[in-house]
């Protein structure tokens, strides 16, 4: 004989929600009520693993773990909070922090100084350039000087040479200078 099975067939589309990630913000951190586990001085006893003193019992496993009688009133976060400031020491960094803001410090002076050195060569070397062209021009007015005196002298000597030839000749002879 042949049995037929008939399935529910919903008629409508059924909205089912999404996969995409959710922010961890949506899971805020709570606070579990509950005891620290026990201490130990054994590192390991019958039945149960030991962790850093800490005992987690695997013996029993009929533990009702919905009763939270023996968790009342602890703060887990609190507790891992403690052991993390009793087992960490940030002396080391606060040293290096320290030594960073020291050398931070000391590298924002330096920049400063530089800076100021920088914009002091900076005057400097105007002023320089100012008086580097001062005296290009003042070369410049002393050649064109000379230049002129040069041509009035030798209009003189010529002029000289033509207007009284022996008392030139004879003053040459006295006074030779070699002419440039």
């Amino acid at each position: 004989m042949a049995t037929h099975r008939h399935y529910y067939q919903p008629s409508a589309a059924m909205h089912m929600p999404s996969k995409a990630p959710v922010p961890a913000s949506m899971y805020p951190v709570s606070r579990l009520p509950g005891s620290p586990p026990d201490y130990s001085d054994a590192s390991t006893t019958a039945g149960s693993r030991s962790s850093g003193g800490l005992t987690f019992s695997s013996a029993g496993g009929d533990y009702d773990y919905s009763s939270s009688a023996s968790y009342s009133g602890v703060d887990v976060v609190d507790v891992l909070n403690d052991r993390m400031q009793n087992s960490f020491d940030p002396t080391p960094l606060d040293r290096g922090m320290a030594k960073q803001a020291q050398t931070s410090g000391h590298l924002n002076a330096k920049q400063q100084e530089l800076l100021e050195l920088q914009a002091l060569a900076q005057r400097r070397l105007k002023g320089v350039r100012a008086n580097f062209n001062e005296g290009l021009k003042t070369a410049r007015e002393t050649k064109r000087d000379l230049e002129w005196t040069q041509k009035r002298v030798s209009a003189l000597k010529s002029k000289a040479e033509k207007a009284h030839p022996e008392e030139y000749r004879r003053a040459a002879k006295k006074y030779t200078y070699d002419e440039y």
